[in-house]
C-alpha cells in the first residue's frame, strides 16, 4: 500500500495503519503499565476542521501537502506512544501561525514554516513551505536549531507510522 501516492486513499490506509497498531497496544496496557492510557487516535476531520481548512486556507497555500492532510485528518493524539507524538489540529496550527507568525528555519530552502506537530518532551515539527518537515533540537523555538527529517509531509508521516508500529512490537521508537 505504500505504493499509494500521497491522497485521501492513502491518508486513510496510514490511518487505518496506525489505528491498528494502537488498538493492539491498548489491549494490554494497563497491565503492562499500571495506568489506564490515555486518549490514543487518529481523528478523522470533521466539519469544523475542514470549516477552518478552506476558511483559512489562504493561510496553507504554499503547504498543498499539509491541505489534503488536513482534508481527511483532524488530527493526531498519541499521548501513549513513547513519551507522546501529536499532529495539531489545522485550527491549533493556524491559530498559532496568526499569534506568533512564522517559525524561521534557516536550514529550509524557505526558511518560513509552521508548526505543525510535537512530542511529550516538547520538541516541535515544523513544515517549511518548500515542503520539508524540520524537527527542533530542544523544547523552545527561542533560536531553536532545527534537523531537517523528511523532504515532505507524506515521508514524515510514513516515518511516524514506522516508529508508531516499532513502538508496538518493541517498546522502541526511533527517532520521533
Amino acid at each position: 500500500m505504500d505504493q499509494l501516492s500521497y491522497s485521501a486513499a492513502w491518508l486513510s490506509w496510514w490511518r487505518d495503519e496506525i489505528t491498528d497498531a494502537v488498538s493492539s497496544m491498548l489491549l494490554t496496557f494497563e497491565e503492562t503499565n499500571g495506568y489506564e492510557p490515555g486518549t490514543n487516535e487518529v481523528r478523522i476531520a470533521s466539519k469544523e476542521d475542514l470549516r477552518a481548512v478552506h476558511d483559512d486556507g489562504r493561510k496553507l497555500q504554499g503547504f498543498e501537502d499539509l491541505l489534503t492532510f488536513y482534508e481527511s485528518i483532524g488530527e493526531v493524539v498519541l499521548p501513549d506512544v513513547g513519551n507522546g507524538f501529536f499532529v495539531h489540529s489545522a485550527c491549533d496550527v493556524l491559530h498559532r501561525l496568526a499569534k506568533e507568525g512564522p517559525v524561521f528555519v534557516p536550514e529550509a530552502d524557505d526558511p518560513h514554516g509552521m508548526v505543525i506537530a510535537s512530542n511529550g518532551g516538547g520538541i516541535l515539527y515544523v513544515a517549511d513551505r518548500g515542503g520539508a518537515i524540520h524537527r527542533s533540537r530542544t523544547a523552545s523555538l527561542d533560536g531553536a536549531e532545527f534537523d531537517k527529517v523528511a523532504d515532505n509531509l507524506p515521508r514524515f508521516l510514513g516515518h511516524v507510522r514506522r516508529c508508531v508500529v516499532r513502538f508496538v512490537e518493541t517498546g522502541e521508537t526511533g527517532d520521533l
